[in-house]
């Protein structure tokens, strides 16, 4: 289905500057998620399954909204180092959105109505249809605000299999709604693969372990789409590890969803 126009995250002149209120340049980011939002949708009605590829954790909220305009409620299985669950008021030091990107989702308090109300309905996601999976930071939901399921890089590596089953069921209900997956390359060790745009050092997941715990995630027929994001070039110089993780993920990505 094709690129998107490039964007990159640039200081806007005349914008508010260091120690402003609020999150960095929201229009500039607001509109690539309308761009993706729309780009999205039209994949989907053609019945085809998207795959993002590039950019920052925001493009969860485009795929998001994309679904649940073409399928109503759905889930999600955020496989990332973090939550990217700061709220702007509790982070004026990093102004930065693609740490609050599932904060918008839920429709928070005090997230940017520009990104929260991308979609048709808000929140555009429930947290009981959220699953957290891998993550290495500390818990991001500082306000108890947020009861999804957690499964930390620790439980991941100890059964794989066993937590995509768990994710699976939360996001999935007992009714089987569709469910997006978000995949943040900074879930992996950046010692053994490095080239994350945020590393986690000794903390993440192995390449092999990811790619255990992702097979029976997308071969689920409720699958509706993917993200791939936040590969930074400059820390992967020669290509090595995206030459890598392509090798690895490529044929569990192409493969069928069971019947």
């Amino acid at each position: 289905h094709g690129d998107r126009p490039v964007a990159r995250w640039r200081p806007r002149p005349g914008g508010p500057g260091p120690g402003a209120p609020g999150p960095h340049d929201v229009d500039g980011v607001a509109a690539v998620l309308r761009d993706a939002r729309d780009a999205l949708a039209a994949v989907l009605a053609t019945g085809d399954t998207p795959l993002v590829l590039g950019g920052e954790c925001t493009l969860a909220l485009p795929l998001v909204a994309a679904a649940v305009a073409a399928h109503g409620d759905v889930g999600l299985v955020y496989v990332d180092g973090g939550q990217d669950l700061q709220l702007p008021a509790d982070h004026p030091e990093e102004p930065i959105l693609d740490s609050m990107g599932v904060a918008h989702l839920l429709d928070l308090p005090g997230t940017v109505d520009a990104l929260a109300g991308l979609g048709t309905r808000r929140p555009l996601l429930d947290a009981a249809a959220l699953c957290f999976l891998g993550f290495a930071d500390d818990d991001e939901d500082v306000h108890g605000l947020v009861p999804s399921l957690r499964l930390a890089a620790r439980e991941v590596l100890a059964d794989p299999e066993g937590a995509a089953a768990r994710a699976l069921a939360a996001v999935t209900g007992p009714g089987g709604r569709p469910f997006v997956v978000h995949l943040d390359v900074d879930v992996l060790d950046a010692l053994l693969l490095p080239g994350a745009d945020v590393p986690q050092y000794g903390r993440g997941l192995p390449l092999d372990v990811l790619v255990t715990l992702l097979e029976p995630l997308v071969a689920d027929p409720g699958l509706a789409g993917v993200t791939l994001v936040e590969h930074n070039p400059d820390h992967d110089p020669d290509g090595t590890s995206a030459r890598r993780l392509v090798e690895a993920l490529a044929p569990v990505l192409a493969r069928p969803p069971r019947g």
